[in-house]
């Protein structure tokens, strides 16, 4: 691993010493629009060769046609049913899932429920329309079952997703046709086609709602104290060219790293390779096993909170811990605001890395992160005192019906 810069401290609560000031980050420019990794597949909701759904807003009935090359593009009710022809169906083995009502409204007046499901690189891609009195973990299950059968592919092995009022319907179709459920906010491909999809079909649909407010909205719980089995004992600020990212997430499978890698190509994510990109890294003399246990934890995030003096790991779907702390000074503070507006500067992406020691050449696990903004769709925050009712919500979606 390329040398990283910055001297250590303890983790998680000595002070940040000798640290010299970060470098001036490069200013990247680049949107958060899903582009397809392979040149012969049309981008997202666009594709041909698929079977169109309509669900109307004037009626509850459903009217389907099969399309071949005649795809409306410009159909805002479409719904999509599509594999890569080149794409091997046996090597797409984890699916992401959101499943949750849209700011569109049917004859009743009720909201429009929506499956969508891909793989991380958008080889496979379906959606479909349900109306809100059918919305439980038996309609979703028979839903998965009906994709694997319909474009000839597995049963996925993993399916994530990222809202947690769902978590109880999710998992229990999941576990019945025996999918591993995994709650997770790295669904990076389903956040940004979720966000597309509110620009590009749901504000142009004739039951469209602007200002709904979201049925099931997201966790922004406070931070927690951090597990003892996560503590590390140095760490710090750094930095490393992009080109030496690249090589990390390459060597996640060449050396049996622990760590998870983001498919920048289909982010359509262009940065100089000699870009610095901020990160984190940690070190322990139990760095294995530390690994291994945030292996895990499906990290997503993390975050210097300056007003705390602390820094924010966010993992799974709402779950965020003090990760370390830090003596509040101008010294501190200044950098750990540099650190973030590298992040920002980069377009929210940087890194997590685990090592023996701090001065190591090599990594033990390395994470690549990306800070997202929530989709428009549910973007509208969980107080906390709310958190249990709007859980129990989800959970009475099983067995009641919306009027």
């Amino acid at each position: 691993m390329a040398t990283l810069s910055f001297h250590p401290t303890r983790i998680p609560h000595k002070h940040i010493s000798k640290i010299t000031s970060f470098a001036k980050p490069s200013k990247v420019l680049f949107p958060f629009s899903l582009k397809s990794s392979k040149s012969h597949v049309k981008p997202l909701h666009f594709q041909s060769n698929i079977i169109k759904t309509k669900l109307s807003v004037s009626t509850q009935e459903e009217e389907v046609e099969t399309e071949e090359d005649d795809y409306e593009e410009d159909d805002p009710t479409a719904e999509m049913s599509y594999l890569d022809p080149e794409t091997d169906p046996e090597s797409i083995v984890e699916w992401e899932l959101d499943f949750c009502s849209r700011p569109i409204l049917d004859v009743r007046g009720k909201k429009v429920w929506e499956l969508v499901v891909c793989d991380d690189s958008l080889s496979l891609q379906f959606t479909k329309y349900f109306p809100n009195n059918v919305i439980n973990s038996i309609t979703l299950k028979d839903a998965i079952v009906s994709i694997s059968e319909d474009l000839g592919v597995p049963l996925p092995e993993k399916i994530r997703f990222f809202r947690s009022q769902m978590q109880t319907i999710i998992t229990k179709a999941c576990k019945e046709i025996g999918i591993k459920p995994i709650p997770s906010k790295r669904c990076i491909s389903l956040l940004l086609w979720l966000e597309e999809r509110y620009e590009t079909v749901y504000t142009r649909h004739p039951g469209f709602q602007k200002g709904a407010k979201p049925l099931l909205a997201l966790d922004n719980p406070f931070a927690m104290e951090l597990p003892d089995n996560l503590f590390g004992e140095k760490w710090a600020f750094v930095q490393l060219p992009y080109s030496a990212v690249q090589e990390e997430v390459a060597s996640l499978e060449t050396r049996f790293v622990f760590g998870a890698s983001l498919d920048l190509d289909l982010l359509g994510i262009e940065i100089d390779d000699k870009t610095l990109i901020p990160g984190l890294a940690v070190a322990s003399s139990r760095a294995q096993p530390l690994a291994a246990w945030m292996n895990g934890l499906e990290v997503c995030t993390i975050e210097a909170d300056t007003s705390r003096a602390c820094l924010i790991l966010s993992v799974g779907i709402a779950t965020r811990y003090v990760y370390a702390t830090y003596k509040k000074t101008p010294v501190t503070t200044a950098e750990a605001e540099a650190w973030e507006a590298a992040k920002k500067a980069c377009g929210g992406l940087h890194f997590l890395a685990i090592q023996d020691h701090l001065d190591s050449d090599d990594c033990v696990g390395f994470w690549l992160l990306l800070d997202l903004p929530p989709p428009p769709i549910g973007a509208a925050f969980l107080p906390m005192e709310k958190k249990d009712e709007m859980k129990r919500k989800g959970e009475e979606i099983e067995t009641e019906c919306h009027e």
